[in-house]
């Protein structure tokens, strides 16, 4: 299984590094006949597409709990902003939350500066989507903002992701490190993530366990991910995967289904 376009990393301007955790672009040609695989996710992304016809979109993609399998798309290229813990509501003037799950145009969105943002990125070609971010964003999202919070839910997710060497925090202590009640760190995630802290941490773990399978065995890829054992691993990656590591790693996935079709806030 492949992601749906071939993507590229592109440096992030320093002036985004506060707002934007990745930048890819992707291209298709369209001959590609392979199904693709869309991995759970838990960002918030802002997407720029130049079909074929050279009509463009932004769109917004919110978090995915869970994969899916599709077939594969049409010609296209496109500039994917991964935006960072904190930033989808000062960016979209809506809460993460209302996002998971689904696909919007920009310019849907009630916010007047989601709307204005649309308009400008309209007819962008996608080389120069990341100059403009640069240029716009830095202006007007700090009154937007309350920097306190984006540091605490920064801290959080850092310590949730899983990384070489560490795996995540216990919710408990970490919100007893942070300062803040468990029901905070909830409401924290909500908002500025979109899924709770525990959802949060399966996702990691499990994109962890994808970047990093060929690495050793199953046990102990558990062992350093931070399951219990390699039952755990294979029943989280099962939930999440739709099916369990073997099957996937082998290639008996799922049906693919078409495209996920926009909706509305």
């Amino acid at each position: 299984m492949t992601s749906p376009l071939p993507e590229q990393a592109l440096a992030t301007p320093e002036s985004l590094r506060s707002w934007v955790a990745g930048i890819e672009a992707g291209s298709s040609d369209g001959s590609a006949r392979e199904p693709f695989t869309r991995l759970p996710d838990a960002a918030t992304k802002l997407v720029v597409r130049v079909e074929g016809d050279g009509t463009s979109d932004a769109l917004v993609v919110g978090p995915r709990t869970r994969a899916s399998y599709h077939a594969s798309e049409r010609v296209v290229s496109c500039v994917q902003v991964r935006l960072g813990p904190g930033t989808a509501r000062p960016l979209l003037g809506v809460p993460a939350l209302e996002l998971v799950g689904r696909i919007v145009r920009l310019g849907t969105l009630p916010d007047a500066s989601a709307r204005q943002l649309a308009q400008e990125l309209k007819g962008l070609k996608p080389a120069e989507v990341v100059g403009h971010l640069a240029e716009v964003l830095p202006e007007r999202l700090p009154a937007r903002t309350d920097q306190g919070r984006r540091e605490v839910l920064r801290a959080a997710v850092e310590a949730l992701s899983t990384t070489a060497g560490r795996t995540p925090a216990p919710i408990h202590d970490l919100a007893r490190r942070l300062a803040v009640s468990e029901r905070q760190l909830r409401n924290l995630f909500a908002e500025g993530v979109g899924v709770s802290p525990k959802h949060f941490a399966r996702i990691d773990r499990v994109r962890h366990v994808l970047a990093h399978a060929a690495e050793g065995s199953w046990a102990g890829l558990a062992a350093s991910t931070g399951y219990y054992d390699q039952s755990h691993m294979t029943a989280d990656f099962r939930t999440l995967m739709g099916v369990p590591p073997t099957s996937y790693f082998n290639g008996r996935l799922p049906d693919a289904g078409p495209c996920q079709a926009l909706t509305r806030i």
